[in-house]
């Protein structure tokens, strides 16, 4: 990849706002048509570099056809750290969701596959691995559900700033609230979910219950007529048989 001219600089006040950062999240989005193109602008990946922020990637879900056919996670990080021209990655939240086999093969189709989560080269490019269960389906599509990408990153800037025993901080009490607030609506939305399944499932297990009282009641009620039909059958067919026989004869 390059950029063209080679020497675009960035907007006013970008620099800064890196240098300044607390966290700088790189992704999600697609590897060489969204993320790497900004770091290729001057001087970017050298102040992402020296701030001392926590530099975090949020890693891929799904492989994109003709960019990044069969990537897998420490493929998608070598690509940034060989574009940048340094390690400017710290953390890696990646992806242990099961998305649902009937869009993978969807994707399929459409020459892309679930980004393999090669964990142990992923260690050995020195990243600290996360993982998180953020995948979702959204409009038949694969995405990123951005909450749950959204708390990620705040519990590990949070815990960033405990190790600073910083709990006292403006910044650490706004977003351990906010950490704590989602969490709550979470699990009340879990509850939602789970009472509306069951409801579901209630529905379900009486319909199928009245389909099994009606066939019940269609067997014994026709049972001995059916059998009494199928013997019939069985004899005319005997006596065709034979028949045919005789006059063979």
């Amino acid at each position: 990849m390059f950029i063209a001219p080679s020497n675009a600089r960035p907007a006013p006040g970008v620099l800064e706002a890196i240098t300044e950062a607390d966290a700088i999240i790189i992704g999600p989005g697609n590897l060489f048509t969204d993320v790497i193109p900004n770091l290729l602008i001057k001087n970017i990946s050298k102040t992402i570099k020296e701030s001392k922020a926590i530099k975090i990637y949020i890693g891929n879900i799904m492989t994109k056809p003709g960019e990044t056919d069969d990537f897998s996670l420490s493929d998608h990080i070598k690509a940034i750290f060989e574009h940048a021209n340094n390690k400017i990655i710290d953390y890696c939240i990646y992806d242990t969701g099961e998305v649902v086999p009937e869009f993978v093969r969807r994707y399929n189709k459409d020459g892309a596959d679930l980004v393999e989560q090669d964990i142990q080269k992923c260690k050995e490019l020195g990243i600290k691995l996360i993982p998180k269960d953020f995948s979702c389906i959204e409009n038949e599509v694969v995405r990123h559900d951005p909450i749950n990408v959204a708390d990620s990153i705040i519990e590990l800037i949070c815990d960033d700033l405990k190790f600073k025993d910083m709990q006292n901080n403006p910044k650490y009490v706004k977003m351990n609230t906010k950490l704590k607030t989602n969490n709550e609506k979470r699990k009340k939305q879990t509850k939602i979910k789970n009472k509306a399944k069951r409801a579901q499932n209630k529905v379900n297990k009486k319909a199928r219950r009245m389909d099994d009282r009606k066939k019940s009641k269609f067997s014994s009620k026709y049972n001995e007529r059916i059998k009494s039909i199928k013997t019939s059958e069985e004899h005319r067919q005997e006596n065709i048989r034979m028949l045919e026989e005789d006059e063979e004869d």
